[in-house]
């Protein structure tokens, strides 16, 4: 049971009288951890991103919704609709678990526009699946009305000799005119795997091969796969989950040979050196660009947060752009709509720590220059009260940026990390640093690599401050405050 709810977690938020869903969202909205410039469902808890595209009007982002759980239970897939990817979205449910295939739940998917119809081909629970095949794969178009209409029969996704029948998270994209399908999948000796499918139509599929890696051995499960090329180069990326239910979202660069799915690719690579990003995906803005949304969730158990704070979101859009082989992720330009207050500082730090005045907020921007470097350790601290921070630290001589989550505020309880380092291929000339109410995402030398976390600092926690283990720095400041996202409900019925 949560600690924000009564109801079950089978409850059907169909069946609930309109003054408790009021009441549910005021309940969330008065959260202090409730996100202002992160996308999550005005109450219940976001899953798997399921459905991202920009229709040549519009940007559409979906996730799969636990109303009454956190990642359990009934789901449905919540949506968010926005011309510009930021700017006062509508929100609605679009795919309710209210087929004959999809009774216990919307799971994981994608979508794709077609003749100017979006498709949706997800996978959802069944109460009459068999434990072998606990996932129906479906199929549901939004018509021209907007909409909803779900095809009758599940897709049958033939599954290989060798591998259990336990397939799911469909990621359809086209290549060259042609259609082709990702799902997650596991062999009989429990490793890992994906699934290339071909098709011309959307509701008939043809098996190709299991995507051939050199990872034989990675995980037990790849969950939320998804492709594109860059540059001239194969990207395909997924989330692997070993027995431990611990989760590494990254991807493989190189070459995919569409006749036979076999890659040669270089090393795993994550996209997020920090804690619970997850299961991202991508897709092409209005001008073309990759763009990547993954969830940010919590790791680990906390003994005296609320369940309500520890609710999963959408992580900011990041811009994927490359750069001498190397794929780099900086924040999508539309969220500078976001920005206000401009302030900027210039200045030496030492190993005398300060605290920048009048720096201070809650959801902000902040990017740091490093002009003149004679230190031996910088460190920088957010989120800044009397007792706790959140603290960025460099290393100059061994280039590695670290970040400190250990006294940000409520943490995990034993045996979860709370620091995470990187090391950088050269000097740290720029930092960019987005702080929300129970979120921090930083980004390294203009995107070469990012770490991200979920933290829940006391609500006095406005502070900045900025130090140096031992020498000099000189540095420039600019900060901006950040407006949150004004999202409006859709109330259309589908």
């Amino acid at each position: 049971m949560q600690d924000w709810i009564n109801e079950v977690e089978t409850q059907r938020i169909e069946q609930l009288p309109a003054e408790r869903i009021a009441e549910l969202k005021d309940k969330f909205a008065s959260s202090p951890y409730k996100q202002t410039f992160h996308l999550q469902p005005p109450f219940g808890s976001a899953g798997k991103p399921n459905g991202l595209l920009f229709d040549g009007k519009h940007y559409l982002i979906s996730h799969v919704w636990y109303p009454f759980t956190i990642n359990n239970g009934l789901s449905y897939s919540y949506a968010y609709q926005t011309p510009d990817l930021i700017q006062n979205p509508t929100e609605q449910i679009m795919l309710k678990p209210d087929g004959l295939f999809d009774d216990e739940g919307i799971k994981g998917g994608s979508a794709i526009e077609i003749n100017q119809q979006t498709h949706f081909i997800y996978s959802a629970k069944s109460k009459d699946a068999v434990i072998e095949a606990p996932f129906m794969q479906l199929h549901a178009v939004k018509n021209h009305t907007g909409e909803i209409e779900k095809y009758e029969q599940p897709i049958n996704f033939e599954v290989p000799e060798g591998y259990v029948q336990n397939v799911q998270d469909p990621k359809v994209f086209e290549k060259d005119g042609a259609r082709f399908a990702l799902l997650s999948a596991q062999t009989e000796k429990g490793q890992g795997r994906l699934l290339a499918y071909h098709a011309d139509d959307l509701n008939q599929w043809q098996l190709i091969a299991p995507v051939h890696t050199n990872l034989s051995h990675f995980g037990d499960f790849w969950h939320a796969s998804d492709y594109f090329t860059m540059n001239g180069y194969d990207i395909l990326t997924f989330t692997a989950e070993n027995t431990e239910h611990a989760f590494k979202a990254g991807y493989l660069m190189g070459h995919l040979h569409f006749h036979n799915f076999k890659m040669n690719h270089g090393d795993f690579k994550l996209w997020d050196d920090g804690f619970g990003f997850v299961f991202p995906q991508t897709f092409e803005d209005a001008e073309g660009s990759r763009v990547l949304i993954g969830l940010l969730k919590t790791e680990g158990e906390y003994e005296h947060l609320p369940e309500i704070a520890q609710v999963p979101c959408l992580s900011i859009p990041r811009q994927l752009t490359m750069h001498n082989g190397k794929i780099y992720q900086t924040p999508h330009s539309s969220l500078k709509q976001l920005r206000y207050n401009e302030e900027t500082a210039l200045g030496y730090a030492n190993k005398f720590a300060k605290q920048l005045h009048p720096y201070e907020g809650d959801n902000f921007e902040l990017q740091i220059e490093i002009l003149e470097n004679d230190a031996t350790e910088i460190y920088f601290e957010v989120k800044v009260s009397k007792w706790n921070s959140t603290k960025v630290t460099y290393n100059t001589h061994s280039r590695l940026v670290t970040l400190d989550c250990s006294e940000s505020g409520e943490v995990p309880l034993a045996n979860v990390e709370t620091k995470c380092s990187v090391q950088l291929s050269r000097d740290l000339e720029h930092l960019q640093i987005f702080v929300d109410q129970s979120s921090i995402e930083v980004f390294c030398n203009h995107g070469e690599r990012v770490m991200s976390s979920r933290i829940f600092p006391p609500e006095n926690s406005k502070g900045i401050r900025v130090g140096t283990e031992s020498g000099q720095a000189y540095l420039k400041f600019t900060k901006y405050d950040l407006h949150g996202i004004y999202v409006v409900e859709d109330n259309s019925e589908q």
